[in-house]
């Protein structure tokens, strides 16, 4: 195997010239950098990992840390979504990705500080942890460069990404209201998410302007099982509700199926509103009227600000873009 020693010989340089022109440094001549790189082309020199990083102190590793992900996350593809988006824009540097899962109970066994030693990660993009973890405010205070997704906190060394759920949910508010909708329910997330709340305040200020107010909120988790039985629940006490927002498509999907179950039909009967756009939603029947958001994008531009931070960039916000898809789940108020 060829090593540093051989490229230097080869290249008629000293090892210490070879070690800092292949790791990066200013201080050595271009035209000598150029020879080494070429020489140690030739050579099929493959660089060892583990060393470089003891050398330079960085793995040129990234973490994606992901909470909660389960075999119901395969439905959505968000977190898949999220992935590719930091894949696709780590593809083009140096940094290598590895995956991680997590959950509340492994966090009270192992700090997160442990965690990302212990996988060896410069960096963390984290993406479905909850209000009440035990690692936030680690993650927030800590010395490690992260970016949160979807979770609006900023630290020393934590910046975010995220979509303006606010606004998103708002205007699915203002939507509903144009159709000429006034008796109108929502189902949420669950009380940990960053975005069930953000969700929920939009909805209910898009009401508010109209001096109306939800007739009921349901928590369905996120779940298409949850959504069907919070559609069961609100239609036996509001049987004259008119219209539905739900906070992800895949409980929009679960409503639309309990819907079927009632003998009623949408937007016949009900007109049901999604967030997230994902690929399901233009496929199912009636097309799912939704929120649009670039989960790619979310994971891409992770990506981009987290190496940013590990090349010397203070840690930001970024918000990406959304967009009201409208389809056929839902109609004028008749």
């Amino acid at each position: 195997m060829t090593t540093i020693k051989d490229i230097a010989k080869t290249a008629g340089v000293s090892v210490t010239t070879v070690s800092r022109a292949l790791n990066g440094y200013s201080d050595v001549n271009e035209a000598t950098r150029k020879k080494i790189v070429e020489t140690a082309r030739q050579l099929n020199y493959t660089p060892n990992t583990i060393a470089r990083s003891l050398v330079m102190k960085k793995s040129k590793t990234i973490g994606l840390l992901v909470s909660g992900f389960i075999r119901e996350s395969l439905k959505d593809n968000f977190m898949l979504n999220v992935l590719a988006g930091v894949n696709d824009f780590a593809s083009g540097t140096d940094y290598d990705i590895v995956l991680f899962n997590t959950n509340s109970s492994k966090q009270r066994e192992k700090t997160y500080h442990q965690l990302c030693r212990e996988r060896q990660v410069d960096g963390v993009v984290i993406q479905g942890i909850k209000t009440d973890d035990p690692y936030l405010e680690e993650i927030i205070d800590g010395d490690i460069p992260c970016v949160l997704v979807d979770i609006p906190k900023m630290g020393p060394k934590t910046g975010y990404v995220s979509t303006d759920n606010v606004i998103g949910a708002y205007e699915a508010g203002k939507h509903l209201l144009g159709l000429g909708h006034t008796k109108i329910a929502m189902i949420n997330g669950h009380d940990q998410a960053f975005v069930s709340q953000e969700r929920l305040d939009g909805f209910q200020k898009a009401l508010n302007e109209a001096g109306l107010s939800l007739l009921q909120v349901e928590n369905g988790g996120f779940s298409e099982e949850g959504g069907r039985a919070s559609l069961l629940n609100i239609m036996s006490q509001h049987p004259d509700v008119t219209a539905i927002f739900c906070a992800s498509d895949l409980m929009a999907i679960g409503a639309l199926s309990a819907l079927k179950e009632l003998g009623k039909s949408a937007p016949e009967d009900l007109s049901i509103v999604g967030y997230d756009d994902i690929l399901l939603a233009k496929y199912v029947t009636p097309a799912l009227t939704t929120v649009s958001q670039d989960t790619h994008g979310l994971g891409y531009e992770a990506a981009k600000m987290l190496i940013g931070m590990l090349e010397g960039k203070q840690p930001g916000k970024t918000i990406v873009k959304h967009e009201l898809m409208i389809r056929d789940s839902s109609q004028q108020c008749l």
